[in-house]
């Protein structure tokens, strides 16, 4: 089996960081928090390598750089279409998606918002738009940017809900009174390290390491 040392190179590991996750990192001037760079940090401390951090603030520009070496590692929400792609470990974590739609909407649940005349804008790339692409059936959807800028679109614009994760949607739009987050949940988005090839031969080794940072409650510690 291929070591995780072969992951970094000239002892520096390049872990894709997506700061449009609030579920999983936490932006704090040139500080990253969340359980996402809490687990590239260990990656990188248990090869001896430095970490360098590469940030994105949506996680199509991540899958968009997986063979453009930009990235040794990142952190992704599991998808086939992916895969066809990327290598996924097993989740390390799984997070809720739901809308944010206007205070006088009608909608009272996610369930609601599948409608006939409604439009729905998601984040370009991210794992709600994967989802909606493939069960929307009446409703309209429409892609903007990463979450950060599709949320701010949505604040501005004529669309009827944005999808996002629903902490980031939380902390997106906790001081508009205009907006508010729907109960129930989109899709449930299980997240994973990735590495930049489907047959990537440290996949293993990268597998084993979430499991013992799930299993050993790292991960629980620093979500």
């Amino acid at each position: 089996m291929t070591t995780l040392n072969s992951l970094a190179r000239d002892g520096v590991l390049r872990a894709a960081i997506n700061t449009g996750n609030r579920a999983l990192v936490q932006q704090d001037g040139d500080k990253l928090n969340g359980i996402s760079p809490a687990l590239a940090q260990r990656l990188a401390d248990e090869i001896g390598a430095r970490l360098a951090p590469v940030v994105y603030n949506g996680a199509g520009p991540v899958f968009h750089d997986a063979h453009n070496n930009i990235w040794d590692v990142a952190f992704l929400a599991i998808d086939p279409k992916r895969a066809e792609k990327i290598a996924f470990t097993r989740p390390y974590v799984t997070i809720e998606a739901t809308f944010a739609v206007r205070c006088d909407a009608a909608f009272r649940d996610v369930s609601d918002v599948d409608q006939p005349d409604i439009r729905i804008l998601t984040s370009i790339g991210s794992a709600y738009d994967l989802h909606l692409t493939k069960t929307l059936r009446s409703a309209k959807l429409e892609r903007f940017g990463t979450p950060p800028e599709s949320f701010e679109a949505f604040a501005s614009g004529s669309w009827d809900a944005v999808a996002g994760v629903r902490e980031s949607l939380q902390t997106a739009f906790r001081n508009n009174s205009d907006i508010r987050i729907l109960p129930g949940v989109l899709t449930k988005v299980e997240q994973a390290m990735a590495l930049p090839h489907p047959d990537h031969p440290a996949l293993l080794a990268l597998d084993d390491f979430v499991a013992r940072a799930v299993d050993d409650g790292f991960v629980a510690e620093h979500r």
